[in-house]
């Protein structure tokens, strides 16, 4: 771990959670897709993340590693004024978990307002082992 861990763990944290973010607002942005019958719905996708440890030793921060699509079943959806409707007047709504992602979306809201809050105690500390030494 470097002199300035604590900065290089914070920093990795805030920036998984960013992405989390930025994955919870794509399944949000597509939650009224329909697609035809003969199509793959949209499926919400699943950021995982792991601990970065390279070395076996002390970890040092996590990093994300798989984008995995939920494997949930499609919902049809008797919808016969809609275009893409099959002949029989079905289409595919997407699979996404709307309360679920909900409850992320908080979630990684506040790791990533935490993993900053690290980042800036950090600095401070850092700052202030300065100002001792400047002593």
């Amino acid at each position: 771990m470097s002199a300035f861990g604590v900065l290089d763990i914070g920093a990795s944290g805030a920036n998984v959670h960013g992405q989390w973010l930025q994955v919870i607002a794509h399944n949000l942005a597509n939650i009224n897709t329909v697609r035809s019958a003969d199509e793959e719905p949209f499926r919400q996708v699943l950021l995982h993340a792991q601990e970065n440890n390279d070395d076996g030793g002390i970890g040092e921060g996590v990093r994300s590693y798989q984008l995995v699509e939920s494997d949930a079943d499609p919902m049809w959806v008797y919808d016969p004024d809609n275009p893409l409707a099959s002949e029989e007047g079905y289409v595919v709504r997407p699979v996404v978990d709307m309360a679920g992602q909900m409850s992320d979306l908080i979630v990684a809201q506040r790791g990533y307002q935490m993993n900053l809050q690290v980042i800036r105690s950090g600095e401070e500390a850092y700052q202030a082992a300065l100002r001792i030494g400047r002593q």
